[in-house]
């Protein structure tokens, strides 16, 4: 009442145009307070904009709140209020990001501070944030589960990740065990053989004084040469020099072998060379094998090649089992060295069914190749180490031949055969070398002709003339004829 009747006054006292003047200044004032009140709170925030621009911010953060759906990362802490003069702050160098930083990478946190909070990320960022919220969420429930639900379900992965180091480890745990059981089971069956056959009032024990591989008597009884291979030597016995066994073992201690023997089995073999004396034996070429084993050794062994036959069964004596094929240079050497002992003992119808299991061949000859050319082999095969006595028959065998070796002398009619066979495989011995001393001989002489072709196709033509010049000469000297002068007396 008393502004009215101040304003009355005045419009009484003053002009009319300066009345108007002042009650607009006034509307104008007063409009101003009540249309801004939410500008005049953030003044503060905003430090050095004009109030044209507080009016611009206003209606953008309006149109932002009714458009923009809300981010899905939570709510950034918020944000106070500076009221500290710009002269006065002292921002952190280096600031360190919070977790809400990735919404205002676009604003300069110096110069602007009170920013919405509701801003518009771009699409891929919306894309990110998402992704990255599953992974949280998915990590946190991982972390959420009990120890044990997280041990079973990281383990297959596990196993999955490592499938081919594990088959390679657990291969070689195998191949090692099997290595070394393998290769005791061999020396386990080496000596169960010398301990049957090579101890103490044994049949080499028997028939020969120096068993081992050693010239004293604790030398040991057999040398190993490998996980294969063992030997056993004997000597001192009359007819031969020695006796020397060579035992061929499966391959126990290799795994890829043993599989091998699983599908294609083959046995233990034992090898005896009998090395008897130049005198003590005479012109014998005899073999005894399987049938389909002796064919090939006719055809591939070569003193059976030239000097020997196959031999018929004879008619009206007892002869090997059927099985059995005898390669012998005559039918009378092969009736002398099938003796009954032998058949009623190893090579006879009943014996070699229980006794003849173990035998695979034996040969007799004069004319082996190498340094010792007389010298009979037996081979046999090895039975287990809990059976080893099955063999004793075969082995027996070895003193017996020895001995009837030894003694046998051949017939006039069987030694003019022998001889006569003799003298032509030497012959054809002879032209062989002579043959191969030719080839020899021309092979050098080509090659010297290609070195001297190659030195004449590097000679100049000067050089070449030169040695043309000569060949001629030479060729015309060698054309003229001899004149043998003689002096008179």
């Amino acid at each position: 009442m008393a502004m009215a009747k101040r304003s009355c006054s005045l419009s009484l006292f003053l002009p009319r145009r300066e009345l108007i003047a002042i009650l607009s200044l006034l509307s104008l004032f007063l409009h101003h307070l009540s249309a801004s009140p939410a500008a005049a709170h953030s003044a503060p925030q905003f430090e050095g904009f004009d109030a044209d621009e507080d009016d611009d911010f206003a209606l953008r953060d309006e149109v932002a709140e009714k458009d923009v759906v809300p981010p899905i990362r939570s709510t950034p802490p918020p944000i106070s209020l500076s009221q500290s003069p710009p002269s006065d702050s002292n921002p952190d160098p280096n600031p360190t990001p919070s977790a809400s930083s990735y919404d205002y990478q676009y604003w300069d946190e110096d110069e602007f501070e009170g920013i919405p909070q509701t801003l518009t990320p771009p699409i891929h960022d919306k894309e990110v944030t998402s992704e990255s919220v599953a992974e949280e969420s998915g990590s946190s429930e991982s972390e959420n589960l009990p120890n044990h639900i997280k041990s079973e379900v990281k383990f297959p992965k596990k196993l999955a990740s490592y499938s081919v180091e594990i088959v390679c480890v657990s291969f070689l745990i195998v191949f090692a065990i099997n290595y070394f059981t393998g290769k005791r089971e061999n020396e386990n069956l080496a000596l169960a053989w010398a301990t049957k056959f090579a101890t103490k009032d044994s049949i080499f024990d028997k028939n020969f004084s120096l068993l081992g591989v050693g010239e004293t008597e604790d030398s040991p009884l057999l040398l190993k040469e490998g996980q294969t291979v063992f030997k056993f030597y004997a000597s001192g016995r009359r007819f031969c020099s020695g006796l020397l066994a060579t035992m061929e073992l499966k391959s126990r201690h290799d795994l890829i072998s043993r599989l091998y023997n699983m599908m294609v089995p083959c046995r233990d073999e034992i090898t005896f060379e009998v090395y008897m004396n130049d005198d003590a034996m005479d012109q014998v070429v005899f073999a005894l094998a399987k049938k389909k084993l002796a064919k090939s050794m006719h055809k591939e062994v070569r003193d059976l090649q030239r000097f020997a036959g196959l031999v018929s069964p004879p008619s009206g004596k007892k002869w090997v089992v059927e099985e059995l094929q005898v390669v012998s240079e005559s039918k009378e050497v092969a009736g002398d060295l099938i003796t009954d002992a032998v058949l009623d003992q190893v090579f006879g119808d009943k014996a070699f069914e229980k006794f003849g299991k173990g035998f695979i061949s034996m040969h007799f000859s004069d004319q082996h190749l190498g340094s010792n050319r007389k010298m009979l082999v037996f081979k046999f095969a090895l039975p287990d180490a809990n059976h080893m006595a099955d063999m004793t028959r075969l082995v027996a065998l070895i003193p017996y031949y020895i001995d009837l070796i030894g003694r046998y002398k051949l017939s006039s009619h069987a030694r003019s055969k022998t001889d006569a066979a003799r003298s032509k495989v030497a012959q054809e011995i002879y032209r062989e070398l002579q043959n191969a001393r030719q080839e020899a001989l021309q092979k050098k002489k080509a090659d010297q002709r290609k070195k001297l072709e190659e030195a004449e196709a590097k000679l100049s033509a000067e050089a070449l003339r030169k040695k043309e010049a000569k060949d001629r000469a030479r060729q015309m000297k060698k054309s003229m004829p001899k004149i043998k002068m003689s002096r008179g007396s």
